[in-house]
C-alpha cells in the first residue's frame, strides 16, 4: 500500500528539518493521492525543482516507493515558481513543499539514482 501524500509530506518536511535545513509546505493538495512537487532553494537566487516521476519509470516490483525526478536544475526561482504555477493551473490537488538548502539536499528517492541515496 502507497503512503499517502500527506503522510509523506510530513515526514519528508521532518526529515529535511532534521538535518537542518528548513522545509515548509507551501501549498497543501489532495491527502490520499496528490501529486508532490518539491522546490529545492539554494539560498543564491536559483533553485531545483522534483516532481514525481513517470509511471514508465517506476519498478513494478515496488509500486509502493514514490519516485521523484529531476525536473529543472539550478535554474533561476522566479522560472522555477513560474513552473509550480503552470502545475497546480493543470493539477489543483498538488502539494508543493520548499526546502532552502545550500547544498541543494532534496531528501528524495530519484528514478535516475539507486534507491536509498535520497539526496545529491
Amino acid at each position: 500500500m502507497r503512503l499517502k501524500s500527506a503522510m509523506f509530506v510530513a515526514a519528508l518536511v521532518r526529515r529535511a528539518s532534521g538535518e537542518g535545513t528548513f522545509a515548509a509546505v507551501v501549498k497543501r493538495g489532495a491527502e490520499e493521492a496528490g501529486a508532490i512537487f518539491v522546490k529545492v532553494a539554494r539560498l543564491d537566487r536559483t533553485a531545483d525543482l522534483y516532481g514525481p516521476a513517470p509511471q514508465a519509470a517506476i519498478d513494478d516490483e515496488a509500486p509502493t516507493d514514490r519516485l521523484f525526478e529531476q525536473l529543472m536544475a539550478s535554474a533561476p526561482e522566479p522560472d522555477v515558481d513560474a513552473r509550480l504555477g503552470r502545475e497546480c493551473k493543470f493539477d489543483p490537488d498538488a502539494w508543493i513543499v520548499e526546502i532552502e538548502d545550500r547544498a541543494g539536499r532534496h531528501f528524495l528517492d530519484l528514478v535516475a539514482e539507486p534507491r536509498g541515496s535520497g539526496s545529491t
